[in-house]
């Protein structure tokens, strides 16, 4: 998976704000998605927008997933499912099977499925139509929040994490952010909670496809 030092990011020049907050100013207030690790303040950022309260799930193995129900309501936090070499469903960083074995997994990037582009004048396009922001935040200081919100009794995952998973959690994500955008979607990523929005420009050490 990719390390932060490896993706090479740069600032979003022309912003909007919404509820003060920086933003993108080209896309429109329903195209956005706001998915990254736990802890990493999906929901904070989506209440600020005044966004759809509840969370959604999307298996990027699925067919078609971005026709689904849950990317009907937007803005939105968005949980991602993937799919893992030698396993045979989606797996979510909070999976046990992914927790356990996070260090050693390889994402399959030949079953995730991408949206196709525009083929006709009249049809739909899906790669345009929604723009995901990966909120991706050091690590640490997930790691050190989430301790903190541990002890509310909240948040069950957050007792049994470890900086090393953390620090997986992140990068699965980033990893995500890294090949939609390779793919062509439009994609962007937050490093502060509620910095400037970034634009990725290169990866040093990129995955094998």
């Amino acid at each position: 998976m990719i390390a932060a030092e490896a993706l090479i990011l740069a600032p979003i020049e022309d912003l909007q704000d919404i509820n003060g907050v920086a933003f993108p100013k080209e896309p429109k207030f329903r195209q956005f998605l706001i998915t990254g690790p736990p802890g990493s303040g999906k929901s904070t950022l989506v209440g600020k927008m005044r966004g759809w309260p509840y969370e959604g799930y999307v298996d990027l193995s699925v067919p078609y997933w971005w026709r689904v129900h849950e990317l009907t309501y937007r803005p939105r936090e968005i949980h991602l499912g993937v799919p893992f070499k030698g396993h045979s469903e989606a797996l979510t960083v909070l999976d046990d099977e992914w927790v356990n074995n996070c260090d050693s997994l390889e994402m399959d990037f030949r079953r995730i499925m991408i949206p196709p582009p525009k083929t006709w004048f009249f049809g739909a396009d899906w790669r345009t139509r929604y723009v995901f922001e990966f909120i991706l935040p050091p690590s640490d200081q997930i790691y050190r929040d989430r301790i903190a919100r541990a002890k509310t009794g909240l948040f069950p995952h957050d007792r049994y994490i470890t900086p090393e998973i953390v620090t997986c959690q992140v990068e699965f994500y980033r990893t995500i952010a890294w090949y939609f955008w390779t793919s062509g979607m439009h994609v962007y990523v937050r490093v502060e909670r509620e910095g400037t929005p970034m634009k990725i420009v290169e990866c040093k050490k990129a995955p094998k496809l």
